[in-house]
């Protein structure tokens, strides 16, 4: 549709802006003149109203949504057709979409749980009815968190169909549903019933997890991959358990025998799968060639080699065994050790009196010299004192006088 409405009335409702569009409609907020009230005003295309068969299955599918009541399934206010144009009037939500949240990334495990089980809640319930949504895509699920204490979540644009029904295109060849999402058997025109939701439900829980649907390139690429191809392991994007990867395939699986049986159980298998995983933090993407890290935990101990024998007879003294320290928890950085100091280098230190051993026999030698020498000396002195021949043998020791003390006379005897 290519006209802006924008400004115009269409019936009761005044257009003030476009929301956004798609390929079959355009969603406008608009103002419900009659009750003054916001609300939600989708506008299929010019070239699909044309349509007989598809003007049919929109009567039949807006009957159907206005009688379901879900806390997460948007209510619908109203749906008819002014000048040849088909439209829906549902409730305006204050807030954002899936496809916005995760079009920079994924989002936390966490948070992908909590919306999609809501969104499983809302798909078993329209299931156990016998519709199916048919058109399950992030743009479609509605996150606002002015209603309640955590983000709420609600179905919207819906591309209902009775189960069991192989209408996937109209008679001019427009696919009902978004190609990136749908399922093999909603893409060959096969019957679909909720495994059909469910497959396209594991497509959404791939892109909130890894922040890419399983299948990317031309329209034609990403329904040839749907058709045939394996996805990718969301693991090989993201730092994620490798439990999750086997709950993706199963739902996503070629054959709907071999899916989960309702959407809840999809759910409860990813929160197994991802356990402690499941936090508020977005998982980290994988590197395309990761580096190795450094080494952590104990390292093996380098030691010196034994230091040079010392001089003859040198004996080293007694080292005892010292307990090795206890090594550094591991970290992230490299652990540096440093190995024991070998036993008689000049930096090891001694126990106390081991160095006594040869300090003694060392001081005892120098004092025998020391004795020697004083008896040498002695015995020397002695020996020059009894050389002389005229020397008064009754003289008991020699005395040292004065020259000065001497008499000058020598007295004689007169007899």
């Amino acid at each position: 549709m290519s006209e802006d409405l924008t400004g115009q009335r269409l019936g009761h409702y005044k257009i003030d802006g476009v929301l956004g569009r798609g390929g079959m409609s355009v969603m406008y907020r608009a103002t419900d003149i009659r009750l003054g009230r916001k609300v939600a005003l989708k506008v299929m295309g010019e070239h699909i109203t044309g349509d007989a068969e598809f003007r049919e299955r929109f009567v039949d599918e807006a009957r159907n949504t206005s009688a379901i009541d879900h806390a997460n399934i948007v209510p619908l206010y109203d749906f008819g057709e002014v000048d040849g144009m088909l439209y829906i009037a549902m409730r305006l939500v204050d807030g954002s979409d899936l496809a916005s949240l995760i079009k920079d990334g994924p989002i936390s495990p966490k948070r992908a749980l909590e919306l999609l089980s809501q969104v499983a809640e809302a798909l078993d319930m329209l299931h156990e009815r016998g519709l199916v949504h048919l058109d399950l895509k992030p743009a479609n699920v509605l996150v606002t968190s002015r209603e309640s204490a955590n983000e709420h979540v609600y179905l919207a644009d819906f591309g209902l169909t009775r189960r069991g029904a192989t209408g996937h295109r109209t008679s001019s060849g427009d696919f009902l549903g978004s190609p990136t999402y749908a399922a093999p058997e909603h893409l060959r025109g096969e019957p679909v019933d909720g495994r059909t939701d469910l497959y396209a439900l594991s497509c959404m829980l791939f892109a909130c997890l890894t922040g890419r649907p399983p299948f990317q390139g031309q329209v034609q690429e990403v329904i040839q991959g749907h058709l045939g191809a394996e996805p990718p392991p969301a693991t090989s994007l993201v730092v994620l358990p490798g439990g999750i990867d086997e709950v993706l395939r199963s739902g996503m699986a070629k054959k709907a025998d071999q899916r989960y049986g309702t959407c809840k159980e999809l759910i409860a298998a990813a929160r197994v799968a991802l356990g402690p995983a499941a936090g508020d933090t977005p998982p980290p993407r994988r590197q395309a060639m990761p580096m190795a890290g450094p080494m952590s935990g104990p390292q093996p101990v380098q030691y010196a080699p034994p230091a040079p024998p010392g001089p003859p007879g040198y004996r080293p003294p007694f080292q005892q065994q010292q307990q090795p320290r206890p090594l550094p928890p591991p970290s992230n950085d490299p652990v540096r050790l440093r190995p024991p100091i070998p036993a008689g280098s000049a930096s090891f230190a001694t126990k106390s009196g081991g160095s006594a051993k040869w300090i003694v026999p060392v001081l005892a030698g120098i004092a025998l010299v020391i004795i020697v020498v004083i008896f040498v000396v002695m015995a020397s002195a002695i020996g020059n004192g009894s050389s002389g021949g005229d020397t008064d043998s009754t003289t008991p020791e020699t005395s040292s006088y004065n020259d000065s003390d001497l008499p000058t006379s020598v007295p004689t005897n007169d007899n």
